[in-house]
């Protein structure tokens, strides 16, 4: 609901509140949800996340009793700042000496009055919650007042936040800004502890940001909005023969005459894709989404048969592809309806007809020129998307993506500063990927990043030289795709880069170490499933420090994913009992956010599995440290249970390459599954490309320490590892050579 009309609410002075309240509604249309779990009478301490300097007013606003709000007291050696702490009654207090701050807020709480204080001390630089600091606890216990948690959200990214690493300086928004904030229940003193705070602060947060109006918006209306803005701007730079540069006014008119072909041809709501990154892709997707239909972008890559599966159980008979792929895939089922891009935009009208609408893109307001196509402008929890995923195992699933989990998605990312506006992303990424689906196809699209595209991740060379001459700053790519770039490019061909982002799979210890030896890069690792849309969790680079309190912020942690994306909550619990486990035990990790799908297509005994009380089942083992980051210790598919233990497979191959000193800069060459076993449940069986013996890899692992439970049984020779399109381990395949060689 939104806050009712100006009424006395606050410390200030009367003059001096109605003017600020005033200002404040003008910039801030504030809404909330929960403010009557606040008790009405009585000491209360209110805790809240920090994410800029406005926070005390909208939260004020919000607030239906005054607030005596607990600040840094370095800010009083500032004559303004020293001013409004004395006329709004707030609380100074030192991180050195807190004694006497926390001293006035236990008596402030003891008096009846409600005293909000930012648990993780600081104002965050990330946008994402920082670690909680145990001085509220102290507070509660000692003035016996019942802990209230707030989250808001809608400030980050505002001249008053550290969005883009640095405050005041930026780019102020549309006015008034949206700003959510979610009121928890009040908890007794002795229940509040650090632990519950962060739980209870990244739950309201989550509630918060599922309250954004963007997320109810239309993902094709969006982009529209977004290209039609800055027509000159060259969005995508493609690196083939046939390819070049394609400004942001041509991609319009060319996805806008193709549109409205696809709405009065094709009579199925979902249309098949099968095209490589590039200007071709952007536009058929936008222009399948432009006209009133799903996008659906196939895995080239996978099996006959499992492409037959996903055609029949999306409806999919029509294929927007182009010669050259077909050419390349001669065993593709092609249905009877693949239409060739060129051929489709040539009969059109091809350029004679884009004309228009290029025209349109540069007099007419970006608004008009979404009206022009007929987009609605509520595209919420319809479908936007479909993409096909069996994990690295099973059957394919068609994961329903909705057009508020791809925008959710796209803001979560933007709002953490790793892709900026500015940014030049390589996209090589196959568009089948979930990655290179919402990262490098719709986010660009939306943020303006230009993109410069290779066909294939596997092309190495071409990478390497679109990075040079591209003066491309920002790589993505499986861990897999980059071990060949490690090998071949020179430091001098990779100067332009400022940050290196790597998914799928885990992050290998001597690749992180490679790149930044050889070309002084830290990788950020980042976690996420396609179910997610997909990215969950990110390292990023540490914020600058700010000088005036010498403050030192982490984005990033070794060996983890980073902290989860901005409006995500989690647990963790038991994989067998899914009892809850305390945040940094290791179990089960379970997610809820906007970016989290609702279901796969056509199969509700699949997504009634993929779900536990409204919480996603990532199928994933890991933990939380205090501070926020998140440790994958591996996916539970990739235990083994022997004799009782849970024997983890990614920790034995580590342990088997370093001990052998295998090479894999090209490919995998050791993988370890389980088969089953009648005497302890199941069995190692080790896949590799070199030739090692059971004998000696067993003498090796004992040395290393390793419990006998751990060592493989079997060791069988294999030409290859079997590897998905993806770049992720093809587990299927690996189970059923492991399989076939036990015997």
């Amino acid at each position: 609901m939104l806050t009712p009309a100006f009424r006395r609410r606050s410390h200030l002075p009367f003059f001096l509140e109605l003017i600020a309240s005033m200002i404040a509604r003008l910039l801030y249309r504030v809404r909330t949800s929960g403010a009557d779990h606040l008790p009405s009478t009585g000491g209360v301490l209110l805790l809240t996340n920090h994410i800029s300097y406005v926070d005390v007013v909208v939260l004020q606003l919000a607030c239906p009793r005054p607030i005596r709000f607990v600040g840094y007291q370095g800010l009083t050696r500032n004559v303004f700042f020293n001013w409004v702490f004395k006329v709004s009654g707030s609380i100074p207090i030192s991180a050195v000496q807190p004694r006497a701050g926390m001293k006035a807020a236990i008596a402030a709480l003891k008096a009846g009055e409600v005293v909000c204080v930012c648990p993780e001390g600081h104002i965050s630089r990330t946008g994402q919650l920082m670690a909680i600091q145990r001085g509220f606890e102290v507070m509660a216990r000692q003035a016996e007042v019942p802990v209230v948690a707030a989250a808001i959200d809608g400030l980050w990214g505002s001249v008053f936040s550290f969005a883009g690493n640095k405050y005041l300086w930026k780019s102020p928004r549309l006015l008034p800004t949206p700003v959510f904030i979610a009121f928890g229940h009040a908890t007794p003193p002795d229940q509040a502890t650090p632990a519950w705070a962060r739980r209870e602060l990244l739950d309201l947060g989550r509630q918060a940001f599922d309250e954004r109006p963007v997320l109810k918006r239309h993902l094709g209306r969006e982009c529209i909005r977004a290209i039609t803005k800055h027509p000159s701007h060259v969005q995508v730079i493609g690196r083939t023969a046939g390819g070049g540069a394609v400004t942001c006014g041509q991609l319009y008119a060319a996805a806008a005459i193709l549109s409205r072909r696809i709405r009065a041809t094709v009579a199925e709501t979902r249309v098949g894709v099968v095209l490589p990154p590039g200007a071709g892709a952007f536009i058929a997707n936008l222009a399948i989404l432009a006209a009133g239909k799903t996008p659906v972008n196939l895995n080239f890559t996978t099996s006959r048969s499992g492409l037959e599966a996903s055609l029949k159980l999306g409806g999919i008979a029509t294929i927007l592809s182009a010669e050259a792929m077909r050419a390349k895939l001669p065993n593709f089922p092609w249905p009877e309806r693949t239409l060739d891009l060129k051929t489709e935009i040539a009969a059109c009208g091809g350029k004679r007809a884009m004309l228009p609408w290029l025209l349109a893109a540069w007099l007419l307001p970006n608004q008009w020129c979404a009206d022009l196509l007929g987009l609605p402008k509520i595209g919420d929890r319809a479908e936007g998307g479909l993409l096909f995923t069996s994990g690295s195992s099973g059957e394919p699933k068609g994961v329903v993506l909705s057009h508020r989990n791809i925008l959710a998605n796209c803001a979560q990312i933007s709002s953490l500063s790793i892709l900026p506006e500015a940014c030049s992303l390589l996209g090589c990424l196959p568009v089948f990927h979930s990655f290179g689906f919402t990262v490098t196809l719709w986010y660009p699209l939306l943020r303006g990043c230009q993109m410069v595209t290779v066909p294939s991740p596997l092309e190495t060379r071409k990478i390497i030289e679109a990075i040079r001459d591209e003066r491309v700053t920002v790589l993505l790519g499986a861990p897999t795709f980059l071990r060949p770039v490690l090998k071949k490019a020179q430091p001098g061909e990779l100067r332009s880069l400022d940050l290196v982002v790597t998914g799928a799979e885990k992050l290998p210890e001597d690749l992180a170490r490679g790149f930044l030896e050889r070309f002084h890069l830290e990788i950020m690792q980042g976690y996420g499933l396609t179910e997610a849309t997909p990215a969950c969790n990110i390292n990023q680079p540490n914020p600058p420090v700010v000088f005036s309190t010498n403050e030192e912020q982490l984005g990033q942690r070794s060996g983890s994913v980073g902290r989860m994306m901005p409006g995500m909550s989690a647990r963790i619990v038991d994989p067998d009992t899914f009892l809850e486990l305390p945040i940094t035990d290791t179990g089960m990790v379970l997610f809820q956010g906007s970016n989290i799908f609702a279901g796969y297509l056509n199969d509700p005994e699949k997504t009634r599995a993929a779900f536990r009380d409204g919480w996603f089942v990532t199928g994933d083992l890991g933990r939380f440290d205090e501070d926020g980051f998140l440790y994958i210790e591996g996916r539970l598919s990739r235990f083994s249970k022997i004799g009782g233990e849970m024997v983890p497979h990614g920790t034995i191959e580590q342990k088997i390459v370093e001990i052998f000193n295998l090479d894999q800069t090209e490919a995998y060459v050791a993988i370890v599954m389980g088969v089953p076993d009648s005497s302890k449940g199941e069995s190692l069986v080790l896949l590799t490309t070199t030739d090692l013996s059971a004998g000696e890899v067993r003498e090796r692992l004992l040395a290393a320490g390793f419990a006998a439970l751990w060592v493989p049984r079997l060791v069988h020779r294999v030409e290859k590892i079997p590897v998905l399109g993806t770049g992720k381990l093809d587990l299927k395949e690996s189970k059923r050579l492991a399989v076939e060689a036990a015997g």
